[in-house]
């Protein structure tokens, strides 16, 4: 078995761990900070919209010996206004040029043609309205807002309402993070973008529904225990999925950084940062707001009711009075409670830590494989 293997086992099985939970103010607190550079960016930079958006003309040079920085330049005297210049595939260009109304794009491409030395007539100009933009966005709007209701529903049917608060804000937050990233990169807003923003959200759900799917299984029962509190179980959740989240992610970050950086990047296809900027940095955004946004948020909300508040003094107080007998926390000891742990055997053991070793070892002398209840099953 690989060392991740390996690793992955044993934060499956409770036996290692990092305390996500218990740290979630320092991930609240770098979450606000990133988030606020976000908004930040996009009031004091603004967002590269497309030509889609604004509207404009789209120029279609022929192959030319002309420098796409030459070509630039000339179309930016042409016109007035900033212009977006990409080497096509075929020797040729793709001008854009934003703001322009026929007439203007008439005098534009007389003038191109005169600049780069090409034949006026194998100039291909193609006119693009605003209100052709508008309209993508509110329908890109509407399409979110929908999402949005839909999933807050399932989720608080399926799971609880606090999982679909959890998972809602994860999401804003993801959305947040990915547009302030364009502001501040600068690249283009394109559809092409849209349809990555949108995207990413079911990346980010994926990752977020599994280790709710774990905390769900993880925590039936959870109030007739006194060994695990609320947080504990949650915090195992999250340890229990956590090679899988990586392993999900990094597969699907694969293939985007190779569009983002050596398709966009290097053979200077700048179409593809439409799409794959959004898709790299929202898959990011995603899986770390799964573990430690989302999954924290259930387990604030969740100990703000009055059975789990009730639940954790119980567990604190029996934890107190073994560490008085100078007893294990985890191990039984004379309550009732737990002589009932012992006497059901790994059933009732709810997977917040490690498993006690009385209980491990209960399981491995009934032939067992020691492997505590409630995420038994691998998915």
């Amino acid at each position: 078995m690989s060392r991740l293997g390996a690793l992955g086992a044993r934060l499956y099985r409770g036996e290692v761990g990092y305390d996500f939970i218990g740290k979630r103010k320092f991930w609240y607190a770098l979450s606000v900070l990133i988030t606020i550079t976000a908004i930040a960016g996009v009031m004091v930079r603004g967002l590269n919209m497309g030509i889609e958006f604004k509207g404009g003309a789209v120029f279609t040079v022929p192959s030319t010996s002309v420098s796409v920085t030459q070509a630039r330049t000339d179309a930016q005297e042409a016109s007035g206004h900033d212009a977006i210049v990409q080497k096509l595939g075929t020797g040729g260009m793709r001008i854009q040029v934003t703001e322009l109304d026929t007439k203007q794009a008439d005098s534009v491409r007389t003038q191109l043609a005169k600049d780069l030395n090409v034949d006026e007539a194998k100039i291909n100009a193609e006119l693009v309205g605003p209100s052709w933009g508008a309209t993508i966005a509110n329908k890109a709007w509407t399409g979110l807002g929908i999402f949005m209701v839909l999933v807050v529903i399932y989720l608080a049917i399926a799971f609880e309402w606090r999982m679909a608060v959890a998972a809602l804000i994860a999401l804003i937050h993801d959305l947040t993070i990915t547009v302030g990233v364009y502001a501040l990169v600068g690249f283009e807003v394109t559809p092409g973008t849209v349809i990555g923003l949108l995207t990413i959200l079911g990346y980010s759900l994926y990752d977020t529904v599994v280790v709710f799917d774990s905390l769900k299984e993880g925590s039936k029962g959870i109030t007739k225990q006194t060994r695990w509190t609320y947080s504990e179980v949650a915090n195992r959740s999250i340890n229990s999925t956590l090679v899988r989240s990586i392993n999900t992610t990094v597969v699907a970050l694969l293939p985007v950084a190779g569009l983002l950086f050596i398709g966009g990047g290097f053979l200077g296809a700048g179409m593809l940062n439409d799409i794959s900027l959004s898709l790299f940095v929202g898959l990011a955004a995603g899986a770390y707001s799964s573990i430690f946004i989302a999954t924290p948020l259930v387990a604030d909300l969740k100990e703000r009711d009055p059975q789990i508040k009730a639940l954790k003094k119980r567990v604190l107080a029996k934890r107190a009075s073994a560490a008085a007998k100078g007893e294990s926390a985890e191990g039984p000891s004379d309550g009732a409670d737990d002589a009932d742990d012992v006497e059901d055997g790994p059933e009732d053991v709810v997977p917040g830590a490690p498993a006690p070793a009385a209980a491990v070892a209960g399981q491995r002398g009934r032939g067992g494989r020691g492997r505590p209840s409630g995420s038994g099953r691998r998915r």
